[in-house]
């Protein structure tokens, strides 16, 4: 009779348990970003609102609405890469603004897109556009109007924030099918080793 090796069964069926339970867990994150995203898709259709510039009426202000705000004193211009409306490369030029007269968490306006990086001259006021994502500060105004003699930058899409949870859920089930399949074989050339 053959023996099984117990502990490397143990630890290849814990290695194979756990990439199952992150395959569910991203299978669960697939439904929550579909959510997500229906929401997002939601917000492009509801009329405009005032930005949020508290933390608590950030966390509730869905990305892609159509908003207000007014920037009281710029505070700090970054250039970044970016795409006009027609698609074409260039900069975008973010103001980050003090909304308040108090020290907060602010704003900051994409107010604009150039074929070459430039100095802006904006002092702030007010500006209509759509809330889009912002990696530093969650969420970011774009102007939909270049202003300062910019172009206005392109607006952001639900439709370029990928859900890729299922692909990732499919790959976790492949690798514990995987290591299955790599085991079982180690364990018939180890028997045939033996014999």
């Amino acid at each position: 009779m053959k023996r099984v090796p117990i502990i490397a069964t143990i630890v290849v069926l814990a290695a194979v348990a756990t990439m199952f339970g992150l395959g569910i867990w991203q299978l669960g994150r697939a439904h929550e970003k579909e959510a997500l995203l229906a929401r997002y898709e939601a917000a492009t259709g509801l009329p405009p609102t005032d930005f949020p510039v508290g933390t608590m009426a950030r966390e509730k202000m869905p990305l892609f609405r159509q908003s207000r705000a007014t920037c009281l004193e710029p505070v700090d211009v970054k250039t970044v890469a970016g795409r006009n409306r027609d698609g074409r490369s260039g900069y975008a030029h973010w103001v980050d603004c003090r909304t308040t007269g108090a020290e907060g968490p602010g704003l900051r306006i994409d107010i604009g897109w150039s074929d070459r990086p430039q100095q802006i001259g904006w002092r702030g006021g007010t500006v209509r556009g759509i809330i889009a994502p912002d990696t530093e500060r969650g969420m970011r105004l774009i102007s939909a109007e270049g202003l300062s003699g910019l172009e206005p930058s392109a607006p952001p899409n639900v439709a370029d924030i990928p859900n890729n949870h299922r692909s990732y859920a499919f790959q976790w089930f492949a690798f514990a099918l995987s290591a299955l399949v790599i085991y079982a074989l180690a364990l018939k050339g180890r028997g045939k080793a033996r014999a």
